[in-house]
């Protein structure tokens, strides 16, 4: 490996960039530099295009609309700017760019959701089981007919 392509790899192994395709609506955190003051200023919209570049040289194309105006920022993703990345929703969509979605307002603008990742509908099933285990544990108390023992076994089940 010459040395351009390790100084490119030290930046890919410093950040967590979760995986982000055209159609995923973001949340990025970017450090704004005003004067001597620096803050971190969030920018919501929709993943249009994931640029051609690779590795430390990778970049998205958000959109979002503001005050009736479009506003599309090229965002690097291993800026040293960019303090991180939330993937909000993902759609359903068949294209790698969507160019198209510029032309679009209103009803005709919606994209068809889908689950955020699999990991996240295990945790919210698995918070759902805790927090119904929780509420029979606490049926049980006002009964009185729940000890400690019965407790714990209906979270372990719940899990």
């Amino acid at each position: 490996m010459n040395i351009a392509e390790e100084l490119r790899n030290i930046g890919l192994s410093n950040k967590k960039i979760p995986e982000i395709q055209a159609g995923d609506t973001v949340k990025v955190y970017q450090k704004i530099k005003e004067g001597e003051k620096e803050r971190i200023q969030a920018f919501e919209g929709l993943v249009i295009a994931v640029g051609s570049g690779t590795g430390v040289n990778a970049v998205i194309t958000v959109r979002k609309i503001v005050e009736g105006v479009g506003v599309e920022k090229v965002i690097p993703l291993y800026s040293t700017n960019v303090e991180k990345i939330e993937v909000k929703k993902r759609s359903k969509v068949r294209r790698a760019k969507l160019y198209y979605m510029k032309n679009r307002t209103g009803k005709s603008a919606r994209l068809k959701e889908t689950l955020v990742s699999d990991k996240e509908f295990e945790k919210a099933v698995e918070e759902l089981a805790v927090q119904k285990a929780k509420e029979e544990a606490e049926k049980a108390k006002a009964e009185g007919t729940n000890t400690v023992e019965n407790e714990a076994v209906s979270v372990e089940e719940a899990k």
